[in-house]
């Protein structure tokens, strides 16, 4: 929300997608989710930002040479998904909320493309992944279907706070406050 708050131009295209694809009698179904391209591409721009887990931790199952490095069998590997989110060799413009770069891209949660990797990956991928996909997009679009949104105290919209904590899951250091209308 907070970065389609300070990107109204991507917020007015998510909601006129809503509104064309929703049915008005029956309000946001998991079924509508696969004809919102957009609203994928906005969920995937924002995992790829803002990852709900920052930092994965895998165990390797044998001895593996990784980027001239030996790693040993049954070490703990960490993979720093927010710098992989971040990085200028993988994405163009990485600090920029671009949702477009995700419109070609498919189910870029299961393909064998290690830069964007929200869940994890391989076997050690989230079991959660499904569930997580279907609950994200319906409450998004339920959220931003129904009502139009602002921020408290006449707060503009780019002085959001976007500022990080990190921890086991990322949360921001001062919460979005935005009123729905």
């Amino acid at each position: 929300m907070a970065e389609l708050l300070q990107n109204p131009e991507k917020l007015k295209k998510t909601r006129k997608e809503l509104q064309k694809v929703i049915n008005k009698d029956e309000g946001v179904k998991d079924l509508d989710i696969t004809n919102l391209p957009y609203l994928q591409a906005v969920v995937k721009e924002t995992l790829r930002l803002h990852p709900s887990a920052p930092i994965l931790v895998h165990k390797s199952i044998s001895e593996v040479e990784l980027c001239g490095f030996k790693v040993p069998k049954d070490a703990q590997v960490l993979v720093n998904v927010w710098s992989m989110g971040r990085d200028p060799s993988i994405w163009n413009d990485p600090n920029l909320f671009v949702p477009e770069r995700f419109l070609e891209s498919g189910d870029v949660f299961r393909e064998e493309d290690f830069g964007f990797i929200p869940f994890g990956a391989g076997r050690r991928m989230c079991p959660g992944v499904s569930f997580a996909h279907r609950v994200v997009h319906t409450m998004l679009a339920t959220m931003l279907y129904h009502f139009d949104w602002k921020l408290v105290d006449e707060e503009k919209c780019e002085h959001i706070d976007m500022t990080e904590k990190f921890r086991v899951t990322l949360r921001k250091v001062k919460p979005l406050m935005a009123i729905p209308i």
